[in-house]
C-alpha cells in the first residue's frame, strides 16, 4: 500500500529502527509524526559473546570477542515481527527501516555478503567470524599502524587524536593477514556488520559514512595510500582496493529497498525504504535532541560512547575521530569512548560479590546492583579511601591502550564491597571527566552533556557524573535510544521528514538538566580526581609500564 494511501486513510505512518547491540538486538515501532514508541521487543543472541571458545569448542586466546553473524539475521526474524505485533499496527503503515550496530564490529565475507564462517572448512577458524568491538587482540597491529603513521607523518592520523585503536578496521584486517592468511586470501570484501545488515535486508552493499570515517581512516575522500599500507605488510598494500572500498552512502539516505526474503523474515512490506547502516552511538545523539554544537551524548551501557557535533574542528589527543558530517550534516562529529562501563560493574557483581550480599539483595526483592547501589549511596565523598582506575577493558580514550588493565588503590581489612563498587562507580565518571577536559584543552568547547543507555537508571551514577564533570546532566527519554535513532533516519530516508535534525525535532526526547552538580560534593571529587589523574599518567603515560610486563607474562603463560 502506497504511503500516500496510509494517511488518507487515517492511519499512522510507522518506521522501524533495530538496535544490534553486543549481548542481543532490539527492534521499535516507531509513529513518524511524533516519534511515539509504539511496540518493542528484543531478542538475545544465542552464541552471545564468543571469548573463550568457537561454537565446536576451539579455544580462543586472550583479549579475542567474536559472534556470529546468524545471530543478526535471527534479531530480524523474531524481534522485528514481535515489535509490530506488540505495536498493533498493520505492517502497511510501515514506510521505512533503519539499523545501528556496535562498532567496529567487522566480519569476512565472500563477494556475495556470505561470512566465511558459515563455510564447511572454516567453521574452526577463529578469523573466520565476526570480529565483536571489543576484540582487542589486535593491538600489536595497532601499534605498529600509529608508529609508521607517526614516523611518515601520515596526514590522516590527527583525525584520530594521533592513535588508531586496535578496535579498529585496519588492526583488526592486517592482524588476520599476520595470523591466517589463508582467511585474508578468501576475503573478498572485510566489511562492517552495520553494512552486512544492511546488505542482508536491501541486497545492495552500501557501505555508511559513519563508519568508514571513525573506523576505516577515511578522510578527504580517501584512505591510507597503499604505499602506506605495503610498508605494514607488503600483502597489505591492495587491502583497500580489493577488500574494503565500496559505495559510501551518507547517513539517513536510501541504502535500497526491503528483498522480498527480508520482508517474510520481518513481516514488512517488500519494497520499503532501507537507510543507510550507522553506528548505535551515532544515531543516538539526534534521537536525543543533541543537534547542536557543544551537547555531547554519552551512550553508557557494556561500554561508553562520547559523541559530539561541533562548528570546531580541533585536534583532540586520543579522540576516536572527527569527521566532517559524520553525526549531523555541516558540523564537525566528534566521537571519543570508555572500552568498559557497565562491564566493569557486572564483573564485580559477577567475581567479587559475598553470599551474604547476594542473600540479603535477593530478601529486600533487589538485584545485587540495586542493592550495592543503596549502599554506596550513604557514603560521603572519599568517605571510602579508594580510588580506582577504570581500564578492566583497556584506555579507548584518551590514551587508545587496550593492554592497559584496572587497578584501585587504598584497599584495606575493613573496605568493604560498596565501598570498591562505588569506586569503580566514580572511576568511570573520572575517565568521562579526563575525555571532557581534553576536549576543552583542545578549544572544542562542552556545553552540556546528556546521557543515554541503560545505566541512566542508576540515580546514584547519574549524580556522581554530574558532580565529577560539575555540568548538568540531561538524559535521554527513550529508553531504546539507538534503536529510536535508527528509526529516525529510517523516517528520512523514506521521505518524511527533509533531514535529521527536522527528525530529531518531532520525534526525539530529551529531560535536560535533570541532575546538577552539588557544590561541596563536586569540590571534593576534584581531590579524587586530582589523584585519579596521577595514576592515569603514572600507569598509562609509561612511567611505570607495568601492565603491560604483565601482560606479556601472561601471553607467554598461557601459550
Amino acid at each position: 500500500m502506497h504511503a500516500d494511501h496510509v494517511e488518507s486513510t487515517g492511519l499512522d505512518l510507522c518506521v522501524v529502527g533495530v538496535d544490534f547491540g553486543t549481548l542481543s538486538g532490539r527492534a521499535v515501532v516507531v509513529r513518524v509524526r511524533d516519534g511515539a514508541e509504539l511496540g518493542v521487543a528484543e531478542h538475545s543472541y544465542r552464541h552471545a559473546v564468543l571469548d573463550r571458545e568457537l561454537p565446536d569448542g576451539t579455544p580462543l586466546p586472550p583479549d579475542w570477542a567474536l559472534q556470529v553473524p546468524s545471530d543478526y539475521t535471527d534479531v530480524l526474524r523474531t524481534a522485528v515481527p514481535e515489535a509490530l505485533a506488540r505495536a498493533g499496527v498493520r505492517p502497511e503503515q510501515v514506510i521505512g527501516i533503519g539499523t545501528d550496530f556496535t562498532a567496529c564490529t567487522v566480519l569476512p565475507v565472500l563477494a556475495d555478503g556470505t561470512p566465511l564462517c558459515e563455510l564447511p572448512e572454516y567453521t574452526a577458524r577463529p578469523h573466520a567470524y565476526v570480529k565483536l568491538w571489543r576484540h582487542h587482540a589486535a593491538q600489536d597491529q595497532a601499534d605498529r599502524i600509529n608508529t609508521l603513521a607517526a614516523e611518515r607523518e601520515e596526514p590522516w592520523l590527527e583525525r584520530y587524536g594521533g592513535k588508531i585503536s586496535s578496535e579498529w578496521e585496519f588492526a583488526k584486517a592486517l592482524q588476520v593477514l599476520e595470523e591466517d592468511p589463508e582467511i585474508y586470501q578468501r576475503t573478498e570484501r572485510w566489511i562492517e556488520a552495520a553494512d552486512w545488515i544492511v546488505w542482508r535486508l536491501c541486497g545492495a552493499y552500501v557501505r555508511n559514512a559513519c563508519t568508514a570515517g571513525y573506523k576505516g581512516q577515511y578522510q578527504d575522500g580517501r584512505y591510507p595510500s597503499p604505499d602506506y599500507l605495503a610498508a605494514l605488510h607488503p600483502d597489505f598494500a591492495a587491502f583497500v582496493t580489493d577488500k574494503l572500498d565500496q559505495p559510501i552512502g551518507q547517513l539517513g539516505e536510501v541504502a535500497g529497498q526491503l528483498t522480498a526474503e527480508a520482508a517474510a523474515w520481518t513481516g514488512l512490506p517488500e519494497g520499503i525504504a532501507v537507510c543507510v547502516g550507522n553506528v548505535d552511538a551515532h544515531v543516538t545523539a539526534p534521537a536525543a535532541v543533541a543537534v547542536e554544537p557543544g551537547q555531547m551524548v554519552a551512550i553508557m551501557g557494556t561500554s561508553t560512547c562520547h559523541v559530539m557535533s561541533s562548528d570546531q574542528r580541533g585536534m583532540v589527543p586520543g579522540m576516536c575521530g572527527v569527521v566532517g558530517g559524520g553525526i549531523l550534516p555541516g558540523l564537525w562529529g566528534y566521537e571519543a569512548g570508555q572500552s568498559g562501563v557497565g562491564d566493569i560493574f557486572a564483573w564485580f557483581i559477577r567475581t567479587s560479590l559475598p553470599a551474604e550480599y547476594a542473600e540479603r539483595a535477593a530478601a529486600a526483592g533487589q538485584s545485587p546492583h540495586e542493592y550495592l547501589t543503596e549502599l554506596a549511596a550513604g557514603q560521603r565523598v572519599g568517605q571510602h579511601g579508594l580510588i580506582a582506575l577504570d581500564w578492566h577493558s583497556g584506555n579507548r580514550s584518551t590514551l587508545v591502550d587496550h593492554d592497559l588493565s584496572g587497578i584501585v588503590v587504598g584497599q584495606t581489612l575493613s573496605t568493604r564491597p560498596e565501598d570498591v563498587y562505588r569506586a569503580l562507580l566514580e572511576a568511570t565518571a573520572f575517565g568521562t571527566r579526563t575525555i571532557i577536559d581534553a576536549f576543552e584543552d583542545a578549544a572544542v568547547p562542552v556545553r552540556e552533556l546528556i546521557i543515554a543507555g541503560g545505566l541512566t537508571k542508576n540515580a546514584l551514577l547519574m549524580q556522581i557524573y554530574a558532580d565529577v564533570t560539575r555540568r548538568p546532566l540531561g538524559v535521554i527519554g527513550s529508553a531504546q535510544g539507538p534503536a529510536l535513532g535508527a528509526a529516525m533516519h529510517a523516517a528520512v530516508a523514506a521521505g518524511a521528514y527533509p533531514d535529521i535534525r527536522a527528525a530529531a525535532h518531532a520525534m526525539g526526547k530529551v529531560r535536560r538538566g535533570v541532575y546538577q552538580p552539588h557544590p561541596e560534593r563536586a569540590a571534593a571529587y576534584e581531590r579524587l580526581y586530582a589523584e585519579y589523574r596521577v595514576l592515569h599518567d603514572y600507569f598509562g603515560r609509561g612511567t611505570n609500564d607495568v601492565m603491560h610486563r604483565l601482560r606479556r607474562i601472561r601471553a607467554e603463560a598461557s601459550a
